[in-house]
Order: C-alpha cells, then structure tokens, then sequence
C-alpha cells in the first residue's frame, strides 16, 4: 500500500476553495483510497496554511466545518520530527521561499510517506542544492501517467 503525504492544495477543494486543474487528480486520488491502494495523509500546519488563506478570502463556514471533519476522519495525521523541522530550517537557509513545501518534503521524508504535489520549483531548487532525496516526491503529472 502505497503511503501519501498530500500538498496543501489537494485539501482546498475540501474546504470550499477552487483549485484550477486539480479535479482530475482528486478523482484518482478517491478512487486509489477506495480500493485501498493508498493512505492518504495530511499534516496539521498544511490545515493551518489553508485556514490563513481562508482568513483572507470568502468562505462558508459550513463547507470548511464539513471538510475539516472529512479530512481527520478520512485521512491519517502525520506530524513533523524535530529533525524534519531542521532540515527544513537549513533548505529555507538556502534559498527556498515556502517553508511549508520544505516541511512537508522533510516530513514525508522522515515519515517515510511519498510527497504528492505539483510544486516543480520545490523539485528544481533540492536538486539545485543537492539534496539527493528527492525521490520521495511524486509530482501530479507522474503521479497521474501511473495511475490512469
């Protein structure tokens, strides 16, 4: 069973925010956790960077209640290691302009989860640094050309 640490932006359309092109991955995503071929996973700060943006934006209160609640019932949690928050420190040092990615890349990482995001520049900026453990990410379009 394959284990996935999923990107903020794969959550947004639970809480009622509109994600251009993110559909087509959502359903594979369903269909997988259905089957039970994948554990699909989220972690707290992801949630707190939503409910930021979300502060900044219109909303419907009840839509975000019922996808916070979907997400935590559904989903399994995963939590930083203080390592991941340092590893994360030390790429944000270098140069890397969204310490979220970062934690969520170092988090999967010390989790052992696969990362799925569509977030190429996080991809060209480890492997940029030399950060040889970027395999852990999976990127939307590969992620889909593999499972449709």
């Amino acid at each position: 069973m394959e284990r996935i640490l999923v990107d903020s932006i794969y959550l947004l359309p639970m809480l009622g925010v509109s994600v251009s092109g993110v559909d087509r991955v959502l359903q594979v995503l369903e269909n997988l956790y259905r089957s039970s071929a994948i554990e699909i996973y989220y972690a707290h700060f992801s949630i707190l960077e939503i409910i930021g943006k979300l502060s900044k934006m219109k909303y419907d209160l009840n839509i975000v209640e019922a996808g916070l609640n979907s997400i935590m019932e559904n989903f399994k949690s995963v939590f930083p290691t203080p390592r991941s928050y340092l590893m994360a420190l030390k790429l944000k040092s270098m140069g890397f302009r969204d310490l979220i990615d970062l934690l969520l890349h170092t988090t999967s990482l010390e989790n052992n989860l696969k990362m799925l995001t569509r977030d190429k520049e996080l991809v060209e900026f480890l492997e940029r640094v030399g950060e040889k453990k970027t395999s852990a990410i999976i990127l939307e379009e590969e992620f889909l050309e593999a499972h449709i």
